[in-house]
């Protein structure tokens, strides 16, 4: 159960400086507003019957504030982009480096190449100096201009490194081990008394990071697993009793693949890590697949990567540089099992199996995209300009908030079963709701 305690933001100190931004304090004279600190959102909307309202979980808003804890000509900030691509890396440095440069009148701004090793001298490639001429066209582009890397470094190291160089304030873009290495040096920050501030910027593909509605890059992943989806389904129709098999990316959550069979309403199959499913027997996948090929005569299937790691319960356990447990193959086991029980059961079926995982992850933004990536980098910059640390902005209830990092990696956000978003990818399939076995892996859930 959250906390009040766990929803605390930490701060630097007070805050002595006069924004330089030209917002108000009142409401009501047609002129944008200033963020009271004591401004407050509640954590939960919607009451159950017979349940009372909790006063006392309530998120920080986030938003520029009136008194700053640095003085901005004196600031020096730093950007670090850290795990996979993402569509909307480059929108965020982008948008990141004109509101410190334009608004707050930053103009030593540091950019940190290739993910936390750039903050480690012994593996470094040297940091170089942002501005609004390198940053003008960026957004154009997938990727990211800095560099990405995963795993840690030291922090001592990296401590250091910010200290040398004057860092004030480090802006890290990133998943939950980016995160949680940005509270890692946090820590180190704190144990020396250092008065250098620590900003979070949500970034996964999969979209599986709580108190974030959505994370940067998952509808522009949604738009380019929807046209795949599409030739999947074409290629299916152009075959006798054709499946098309896509694998879309989601280790933990099934969101990319859930969003993507509504945004398509081609697909007839949707597998999610969160709802596990058997292959063989009564009631089985590939029973219910047989049937849909002899009544339809085609079938599009759509897996996460995540998806039906229990079938591979004798493979060793292997972790990525991140601590990411690194999954086995579903796509590539679903293909082979299918074939192989179509072959058994003397059944003429094709298969086409299509991965796009590296595809759509490295395209640029769509406009959706670019404009929740926009927001997120200006609140990151109100954040750490007020001195707020070690806190990500949060987006819930269409409000952008300060959420404490321990807090935002202390578990992922998950499909419920019971949810809007899985009964609408149920109604829109028509698949069972369980595949031979009514077990589901429960965590933290969206609404």
């Amino acid at each position: 159960m959250l906390s009040a305690d766990a929803l605390k933001i930490r701060n630097l100190g007070e805050r002595t400086h006069p924004s330089p931004l030209d917002f108000s304090t009142r409401r009501g004279d047609g002129i944008g507003n200033f963020i009271f600190d004591e401004t407050r959102v509640r954590s939960h909307v919607e009451l159950l019957p017979g349940q009372k309202p909790r006063d006392d979980v309530l998120y920080e808003k986030a938003g520029p504030r009136e008194m700053l804890y640095f003085r901005p000509e004196r600031t020096k900030a730093a950007l670090v982009t850290c795990g996979g691509l993402c569509p909307g890396i480059n929108d965020v440095i982008r948008s990141m480096v004109l509101e410190l440069y334009h608004h707050y009148e930053v103009t030593r701004i540091l950019g940190i190449r290739f993910g936390f090793q750039g903050m480690n001298p012994d593996v470094a490639a040297p940091p170089f100096q942002l501005d609004p001429d390198f940053v003008e066209n960026i957004h154009r582009n997938g990727g990211t201009v800095l560099g990405s890397s995963r795993g840690s470094q030291p922090v001592d190291k990296m401590v250091d490194f910010l200290q040398d160089e004057k860092v004030d304030i480090l802006f890290c873009v990133g998943g939950d081990g980016t995160q949680k290495g940005a509270h890692e040096i946090w820590l180190e920050i704190e144990r020396r008394e250092a008065k250098i501030a620590v900003v979070g910027v949500p970034k996964t593909i999969d979209n599986d990071i709580p108190f974030v509605t959505k994370t940067f890059g998952y509808s522009t992943a949604l738009e380019e697993a929807r046209k795949v989806i599409d030739c999947a389904h074409m290629e299916a129709k152009g075959l006798r009793n054709g499946i098309g098999l896509v694998k879309v990316m989601g280790r933990d959550a099934g969101f990319i693949a859930a969003g993507a069979t509504l945004a398509s309403q081609e697909v007839n199959f949707t597998l999610i890590p969160e709802i596990p499913f058997e292959l063989e027997g009564k009631d089985g996948f590939l029973e219910v697949l047989k049937k849909r090929l002899e009544e339809r005569g085609h079938a599009v299937i759509v897996v996460a990567e995540g998806a039906g790691q229990h079938l591979f319960e004798s493979a060793p356990t292997v972790r990525d540089a991140s601590g990411n447990l690194k999954h086995n193959d579903i796509g590539q086991l679903l293909k082979e099992e299918i074939l192989e029980y179509f072959q058994k059961t003397n059944f003429d079926a094709g298969l086409k199996y299509i991965d796009p995982s590296y595809i759509i992850r490295s395209v640029p933004a769509n406009s959706d995209d670019r404009i929740f990536c926009n927001a997120l980098a200006r609140h990151s910059v109100h954040a750490g300009m007020a001195g707020k640390t070690d806190l990500l902005i949060g987006h819930c209830h269409d409000i952008f908030l300060h959420i404490p990092i321990p807090t935002a990696v202390s578990a992922k956000k998950r499909i419920s079963p019971e949810g809007r978003l899985w009964m609408s990818v149920l109604e829109t399939t028509g698949q069972p709701l369980f595949f031979g076995r009514k077990v589901v892996e429960e965590g933290p859930n969206e609404p």
